[in-house]
């Protein structure tokens, strides 16, 4: 998986940007530490570098090859000297961590059983008055036309209620797993944070798409053919068959990428 999640890492990397601008605008100074937790390779940790010249950016995540490819990197982008690793179970293994300015963490949270515990977890290590970035839900993908040319139109539709079904499943089987609504704001307070305000960020990359995005989509719809293939009727199994071709879904003149990503902030509280 490392390679597709640095593809998108890079196919969000406007995003995360535009993200951080607004974070900014959040905190009352320059902050000096932040934590990217499941970083994965890095991506998003080097935006944050480069939008926090004055910070110290950590990439947080549990896998050594990631936390390489994160190093090399910044070392890439000329930012191995405000960017370092650290390799932690999560939502554990923060304890070397105390007086964070500020946490991003994406796409991380709904791994963990207990959300709202990991929630809790990762508000403990901010100063108070620190502030927690949580990118959870948004829109599902979008990258063909609503009559793609192959099976019945509604496609897409029909895969986004499988990846539904699937994600329910692997959510439930998750160790310690508590059922919860996804209301992010609700389990931040639960949590013992304050939320300050959630906003969503599109992600456009619109046809002819790009190498890296036709490969993110040909790997994605590879795992959606694995994952989910058992819930398709055979004729969007077909389709999706088709689409992973080699005249499918990587020649495509007609794919694009579009989606949206939301954050959700919230504050520890300040020292009484």
């Amino acid at each position: 998986m490392a390679d597709q999640l640095e593809r998108g890492g890079e196919l969000h990397r406007p995003a995360v940007a535009e993200a951080a601008a607004w974070l900014r605008e959040r905190l009352p100074e320059e902050p000096r530490l932040i934590l990217d937790v499941g970083s994965g390779p890095g991506v998003g940790t080097c935006v944050l570098a480069e939008a926090f010249p004055g910070a110290e950016v950590v990439a947080v995540d549990g896998a050594d090859g990631l936390l390489e490819r994160a190093t090399a990197r910044a070392e890439r982008l000329g930012l191995g000297d405000r960017v370092r690793v650290h390799r932690a179970e999560l939502p554990g293994g923060l304890d070397a961590f105390g007086g964070v300015d500020l946490i991003w963490t994406s796409r991380f949270v709904h791994h963990v059983g207990d959300q709202r515990a990991a929630l809790a977890a990762l508000g403990g290590v901010l100063r108070p008055g620190g502030l927690l970035a949580v990118g959870e839900g948004g829109l599902p993908v979008r990258f063909l036309p609503s009559h793609p040319g192959v099976g019945r139109p509604g496609l897409q539709a029909r895969l986004d209620a499988a990846g539904d079904e699937w994600f329910g499943e692997m959510r439930a089987e998750l160790p310690g797993a508590v059922d919860a609504v996804d209301d992010w704001p609700a389990l931040l307070t639960a949590a013992g944070l304050a939320p300050a305000g959630s906003r969503s960020f599109l992600i456009d990359h619109p046809a002819p798409l790009g190498e890296v995005g036709r490969a993110y989509l040909h790997a994605h719809l590879t795992r959606i053919r694995g994952n989910d293939g058992d819930r398709l009727a055979p004729e969007d199994r077909a389709a999706l068959d088709a689409l992973l071709a080699p005249d499918g879904i990587l020649t495509r003149p007609d794919a694009f990428y579009l989606t949206a990503s939301t954050v959700h902030t919230a504050l520890t509280p300040p020292a009484s």
